[in-house]
């Protein structure tokens, strides 16, 4: 039987070790080594400084034994013993890491780059053939997952560019010179790139090493794909100044009651172990430890924040530590992984005239050439002399009131709030086409906001309607039927499609509505969606609505929240 040249394996780059036997020997969590009894290795046959560790994580009796005695009378005793092996070279003065099996929980966190394999992804995984992608959007501590087997483009899989973090990117690759090319350059292969890069590599030494300068060759010559380069926009912060300020931000901030600026966010490579946790241990410069049987306890963990000294904080919580286990019991042979507490938590803050976002231990800011061109766009669409009519918001209305009382305070207008449209394709809750409709048949979609993922729905609402009027023979008959009901008989133009949209915003409190106040990844979030309705020739607008108090509308009369 042929041997088998190559092997699916995750590729790690290090961050501040040095190349050297000793160094990677010293990188090493002392505690970790102890757990899997490990024993060490020097390979020579690679030419490079490398350190082989390999052990394993037993427990004598599995977690499920003492239940299964529990709910049948039986006894059963079963071992758990899982292999870990980890290789650490140094290539080219960079240093590298690939496990086995269960090695890979050898690695430190903080060692970690953590855009390595995103950053080869963005350059060689073609943007046609996307397989994996995983995005998170700050401000709500949402992860979505996307998996296409057979892959799709990227254009397809509704990523919002530049309003997300991409955090994982996986596909088919383009010509590239590893081991599994070399004797078949036509052969499929693929890569999925995180904070590590998993890739077929070369099992033979030689192979090994020539596959990983070809990976350094490419981030070190090559630019993002332009399908793909909208990764690179949402880039981490590294300037050690501006690290500091910001942590020095983050401490006032934690020290404060909780007013949801802090939030809590599952770390990226953490999605596995979250999903198999029956239990969660934090442990914040304390000897007693908070625990959740069931779910990450945030507020635990911001309640030993806001206790400490201050300057001390964002340094307790990182030093603090969150553990997951596989079992309610929580006993230490239960445990899958312990990371540092401030991977948990996510923020933003701002900083001068700058707005940045912590995320997984790592502070990340919008490029800022972008943000000039986002900045700009937005303060074209948004209006001080409005299209449409608009009373003022009661402060402490809801929403749907405000809908509601539109049309008695400003004859011509129709709410639809929650009156969805029916068609085969949106069979459940339908779809709501508008807030409300102007006497002249714009689409007027209205939010009060108090956060960006709010406004996000908002704009993807305002997506869909569109296309459903665009599409859909059913969907434009079932509104244009609700509309003739409304105006008692005069309906919408035959062969309507829409020609104007308008975002009607009003900020939490009040607050006037401008570039400045808009929160800053709801501002890339609706120009994406602005540029996708102007492809389809439908003009956007974007408005404040004004507020008053709750004792009083403009017309001097009460008006209560519904």
């Amino acid at each position: 039987m042929a041997s088998i040249r190559t092997s699916k394996r995750t590729l790690y780059r290090l961050r501040g070790v040095r190349p050297t036997v000793d160094a990677m020997y010293d990188a090493l969590d002392p505690d970790q080594l102890g757990r899997v009894q490990a024993d060490f290795g020097f390979p020579e046959n690679l030419d490079v400084p490398a350190v082989l560790v390999t052990g394993s994580f037993e427990q004598p009796v599995a977690s499920w034994c003492d239940e299964v005695f529990r709910t049948t009378g039986m006894e059963v005793s079963r071992p758990v013993n899982r292999s870990a092996g980890l290789l650490m070279l140094a290539v080219d003065g960079e240093v590298y890491a690939i496990g086995y099996d269960q090695g890979f929980r050898l690695v430190p966190d903080c060692l970690k780059d953590h855009r390595f394999g995103l950053s080869f992804a963005s350059r060689r995984v073609d943007p046609g053939k996307i397989r994996d992608l995983v995005s998170h959007t700050p401000g709500g501590g949402r992860t979505d997952i996307t998996l296409i087997p057979g892959g799709a483009s990227v254009w397809s899989l509704g990523i919002v560019e530049h309003a997300q973090i991409v955090r994982r990117l996986g596909g088919h690759l383009d010509d590239i010179p590893l081991t599994i090319s070399r004797d078949n350059p036509t052969k499929v292969t693929s890569a999925e790139g995180g904070a590590g890069l998993r890739l077929r590599l070369g099992v033979e030494g030689a192979d090994l090493i020539a596959d990983i300068r070809a990976v350094a060759r490419v981030l070190r010559e090559e630019k993002p794909s332009p399908e793909l380069e909208f990764v690179e926009h949402v880039v981490p912060v590294d300037d050690p100044g501006i690290l500091t300020r910001l942590e020095t931000v983050l401490d006032d901030l934690l020290g404060q009651a909780p007013d949801g600026r802090i939030t809590v966010a599952v770390p990226a490579d953490h999605w596995d172990d979250y999903q198999a946790a029956q239990a969660f241990r934090a442990r914040v410069n304390s000897d007693a430890a908070g625990r959740s049987t069931d779910d990450f306890d945030l507020g635990y963990v911001l309640c030993r924040a806001r206790v400490q000294r201050a300057g001390s904080r964002v340094a307790a919580l990182r030093e603090g530590t969150v553990a997951l286990y596989r079992h309610s019991r929580a006993d230490r042979a239960d445990e899958i992984r312990t990371s540092s507490a401030l991977r948990w938590i996510e923020a933003e803050v701002s900083l001068d005239s700058h707005r940045f976002f912590l995320t997984d231990d790592q502070w990340y800011e919008i490029d800022q050439e972008y943000l000039k061109t986002i900045r700009s766009h937005t303060e074209r669409l948004i209006t001080d002399s409005p299209s449409v009519d608009l009373p003022p918001w009661v402060l402490g209305e809801k929403e749907r009131a405000y809908n509601s009382s539109v049309p008695d305070q400003r004859p011509g207008y129709v709410s639809f709030d929650r009156d969805n449209v029916q068609t085969a394709l949106h069979r459940g809750n339908g779809v709501e086409i508008c807030d409300l409709l102007s006497p002249d048949d714009v689409l007027v979609m209205v939010k009060r906001a108090k956060g960006s993922d709010t406004l996000s729905h908002l704009f993807s609402q305002a997506l869909v309607a569109v296309q459903t009027l665009r599409n859909s023979p059913e969907g434009r008959q079932r509104f244009a039927e609700k509309v003739a009901a409304a105006r008692q008989g005069r309906g919408l133009p035959e062969g309507f499609r829409p020609s104007k949209v308008v975002f009607a915003i009003l900020l939490k409190d009040g607050t006037d509505l401008t570039a400045d106040t808009l929160f800053p990844f709801s501002q890339v979030t609706l120009v994406q969606t602005a540029r996708t309705l102007e492809g389809w020739g439908v003009q956007v607008e974007v408005v404040g609505i004004a507020s008053t108090p709750q004792a009083a509308t403009s017309t001097g009369t009460q008006r209560l929240a519904a």
